[in-house]
């Protein structure tokens, strides 16, 4: 089926370059090196095309997104279209009077990410040293500038026991929002799987904390959970489902329905500039594979939840499943959701010992690089 409707929502993904090399980055395991990267002009002709579609909102990521020159240029090309732009960055390594350059070129919001609420949690999770204190650098200068801040905390088993230490920290930086994210295993985060993967237990004192925080926190910060779809009922609707409102573009232009449908090996992606963002938007054959709900099998066909999850993950479909058009294993009703658990045993099984003992495969462009 063709869209029906255009999208409001886009990922941009600039670059995969990153001075950190978080082991639970979704970003593929093959990274793009700044040779494949788009040009500035190709960006702003991207960017003049998403909006000319319909899109609302923008959310520069990467890799680090500050570590393209031109990104003042790129933040104020969406301004001068009225498209809201949110900068998801790691905070390291950020130049003096860039974030002030970023709210002048009409900046609307900053997203902050933490590997750990303390300094050695996240200096060992992102392997860069002193960065805990760049990022607190990077809220302050932020706040400094007037950009409301968002501080987004990426959990796993070495940083959940944390989770009340995070809350604390969004608070001291005057966040208007925190963001606890469990992470969703896709690109290194599949290969570090039984690395990040926490208990079950901890998963539940986890929630029951955020939801007291919520109640403590209602009218001073908004707290956003992702739950775990390991441990799951039934799944999140993907990228608010299937190219059904979003999408996302990689650093060498590939336009993608989310950001690990290149692992879906069945389906071509097409780059743009080949087609335009419209044609690809409304009838890339990739994009409505699983656009809507005619794609379905059983129990997702009939199923009542079908316009309220849209099938679930395509992307954890393929990986645990090893079909993509499979009912997502995270839903209770997938005849093959007890594998699910049987992970998490693998996991704990594979984890034995205390958290220090687990090692990391780090992210990095060009190689693999594997750390205690």
């Amino acid at each position: 089926m063709s869209a029906s409707l255009p999208p409001i929502g886009m990922l941009a993904e600039i670059t995969h370059r990153c001075p950190l090399q978080c082991p639970y980055c979704s970003n593929p395991v093959e990274l793009l090196k700044a040779n494949r990267e788009l040009d500035t002009r190709t960006w702003l002709d991207l960017f003049d095309q998403a909006a000319d579609l319909g899109v609302l909102q923008v959310h520069l990521s990467g890799g680090e997104p500050t570590l393209r020159r031109d990104l003042e240029q790129l933040i104020a090309s969406l301004a001068a279209r009225g498209v809201y732009t949110n900068l998801i960055t790691a905070g390291v390594g950020i130049a003096e009077g860039r974030i002030e350059a970023f709210a002048e070129a009409g900046l609307d919001h900053l997203q902050l990410s933490f590997q750990g609420a303390r300094p050695e949690t996240t200096d060992r999770i992102g392997n860069h040293r002193g960065s805990h204190e760049k990022k607190l650098e990077t809220a302050r200068r932020a706040r400094a500038a007037g950009l409301p801040l968002t501080i987004n905390a990426p959990i796993h088993r070495h940083n959940i026991e944390e989770v009340p230490e995070f809350i604390e920290l969004a608070l001291s930086l005057g966040a208007e929002r925190l963001e606890i994210a469990n992470v969703q295993y896709a690109g290194w985060a599949l290969t570090n799987r039984d690395a990040l993967m926490p208990d079950r237990d901890a998963v539940d004192r986890q929630a029951e904390i955020v939801e007291a925080a919520r109640e403590r926190l209602t009218g001073v910060m908004n707290i956003d959970f992702v739950t775990p779809d390991y441990f799951a009922t039934y799944p999140k609707p993907c990228m608010g489902g299937w190219a059904r409102d979003a999408f996302m573009v990689a650093p060498d232009g590939a336009v993608l329905p989310c950001h690990a449908a290149r692992t879906i090996l069945s389906l071509t992606f097409e780059q743009f500039g080949e087609r335009t963002l419209a044609d690809i938007w409304n009838d890339s054959p990739a994009f409505n594979a699983f656009r809507g709900t005619d794609w379905m099998q059983e129990p997702c066909r009939s199923c009542e939840r079908r316009e309220i999850d849209w099938g679930g993950c395509r992307c954890q479909a393929m990986a645990i499943a090893g079909d993509a058009a499979a009912t997502d294993p995270a839903c209770v009703k997938s005849p093959i959701h007890a594998r699910m658990a049987a992970l998490i045993d693998e996991a704990r099984r594979a984890a034995e010992g205390t958290p220090a003992d687990v090692p990391f495969i780090y992210r990095r462009i060009g190689t693999i690089v594997e750390a205690a």
